[in-house]
């Protein structure tokens, strides 16, 4: 699995890349994997309020349908169409691919580094 050093993630797979006073937000590595060929991505709308912790957005792959936690609160400034029109470039480009950003953003304590990322994928959580 590839864990890129200048990103944070979540414990629910969602990786955060901060810039500007913004956060872009995806899907990890191990995520996509996990879930399969993704077919479809339900992204928030610019202007709707992200809670740490709750359901902002989801994807659903040939698996299943799988929620997408926002890793941080914040209000949502850009959504990525593209992730929408072309949802298997999730699988080919996960860091690349994002799904929205917030800004106004708090709550950043809890998430990982790419160390402690890995060793909490390694526990197969």
């Amino acid at each position: 699995m590839n864990f890129p050093h200048e990103l944070l993630y979540s414990k629910s797979h969602e990786w955060v890349a901060e810039r500007d006073g913004t956060a872009r937000v995806g899907i990890t590595d191990y995520a996509q994997h996990e879930l399969g060929d993704i077919v479809f991505v339900n992204l928030p709308e610019v202007g709707d309020l992200a809670v740490k912790g709750e359901r902002i957005a989801d994807v659903e792959s040939v698996k299943a349908v799988s929620d997408i936690f926002s890793p941080l609160s914040g209000t949502v400034c850009e959504v990525n169409g593209a992730a929408a029109d072309s949802p298997e470039t999730v699988n080919s480009d996960p860091y690349g691919t994002w799904f929205f950003a917030l800004d106004k953003i708090t709550g950043r304590e809890e998430l990982l580094d790419a160390e402690e990322y890995g060793k909490y994928c390694g526990k197969g959580e």
